[in-house]
């Protein structure tokens, strides 16, 4: 047993077990104090330094564990507690994939404990990898790091994670979040992103280019699309999941507003009504479109506009391609304007960005609302 003494008349402190159950009964801030008494004495350990740091992510100071923890790993870089601890942290704070990093590195100096492979499964799952968690989820089990009853569960979502009429949001959010640095670079430069192009190119041909309008750019991301809207628009407000997305976008000056949310159920302060709604190579996260439909629909002025791209499918109404992109056929787009009472200004088939020196074959849609209701 690891015990910590706070002083000659103080009883001893163990922090890892005494700490644990202390957490687990819901008194992390008497471990937290404990713990840095200890430290501000010179008198903890490292494992005093673990125990500080989980309770302060029990105590919802994940921010501050994460500091704690990183001091923690410079002092014992080689000691898988520590590592674990510091991913539990960093996976407080949303921060996937540095968390995912160091429960691999726990499991690189603790090759026998089960319990790092079930956190990466767990991260996995929630950043929408079903398969890559149940991998990590197998090797937990079989290291005694989870019940079975636990990986059946996360089994049971994988499943409902494969099978689900859209892209997970915590994937998508992720996702955007790893790629904000260098997203701009990437898409144009390596991808020959041609989406908000070919979107203004419609608008060009159906508003009229002496009036103004009022737009909203869904899955705004940094930007690329209102900047190649902002000569149309009055107002330009976006809407994106990834916070790391918006302040690039934040950055540009061009949006008078941008709002954290997702685009399939549009965030309510945000409701219109809108001259022109747009989104460029979003629709690609989403499969089943009646719930996106409906509530542009209802954030469109008589005679608005909904421009959009999506990567062209043939077989079903929508199915999932090989790149993890929802693929949408013609008849299914049709049949949403007619359901959702918009006029098919535009329909055209197009090339949204390049895969491997492939062109990825889309739909470019221009649906009105009727002047007419």
């Amino acid at each position: 047993m690891h015990v910590e003494k706070l002083s000659t008349d103080e009883p001893i402190f163990d922090p890892v077990g005494e700490a644990a159950e202390l957490i687990e009964a819901g008194r992390a801030l008497e471990v937290v104090a404990r713990c840095e008494a200890l430290l501000g004495r010179g008198r903890g350990g490292i494992l005093t330094r673990v125990a500080l740091g989980r309770a302060l992510v029990a105590s919802g100071r994940a921010a501050e564990a994460v500091e704690n923890l990183r001091e923690a790993c410079h002092i014992s870089p080689n000691i898988a507690e520590v590592c674990l601890a510091f991913g539990e942290a960093l996976a407080a704070t949303g921060a996937l994939p540095a968390a995912i990093a160091e429960f691999q590195r726990a499991t690189r100096l603790a090759p026998d404990d089960g319990r790092p492979h079930w956190q990466i499964a767990l991260l996995w799952l929630e950043a929408g990898e079903p398969g890559k968690a149940e991998v990590a989820a197998e090797v937990a089990v079989n290291l005694n790091g989870a019940s079975e009853a636990s990986v059946a569960a996360l089994r049971a979502r994988a499943e409902g994670m494969r099978q689900a009429a859209r892209a997970d949001a915590g994937y998508v959010r992720e996702l955007f979040n790893q790629f904000s640095g260098d997203y701009d670079t990437r898409m144009q430069q390596q991808l020959g992103y041609a989406a908000p192009g070919i979107l203004r190119g419609l608008a060009g041909m159906l508003v009229d280019p002496s009036r103004k309008l009022d737009v909203l750019d869904l899955g705004c991301g940094t930007g690329l699309s209102g900047v190649a809207f902002k000569g149309l628009a009055k107002t330009l407000v976006g809407v994106d999941l990834s916070a790391r997305m918006l302040d690039k976008a934040r950055g540009l000056g061009i949006y008078g507003r941008l709002v954290e949310g997702d685009v399939e159920a549009i965030p309510r302060e945000v409701d219109g009504p809108f001259d022109l709604i747009i989104a460029a190579d979003v629709l690609v996260y989403l499969g089943d479109l009646e719930r996106l439909f409906s509530g542009v629909r209802a954030r469109l002025n008589l005679g608005g506009l909904w421009l959009f791209t999506t990567e062209r499918g043939e077989a079903a109404d929508f199915a999932l391609g090989a790149k993890r992109r929802f693929q949408h056929n013609q008849r299914y787009l049709r049949s949403l304007a007619e359901r959702h009472n918009f006029e098919v200004s535009s329909l055209i088939e197009c090339v949204s960005r390049y895969e491997a020196g492939q062109g990825v074959e889309s739909w470019a849609a221009a649906f009105r609302v009727p002047h007419m209701a």
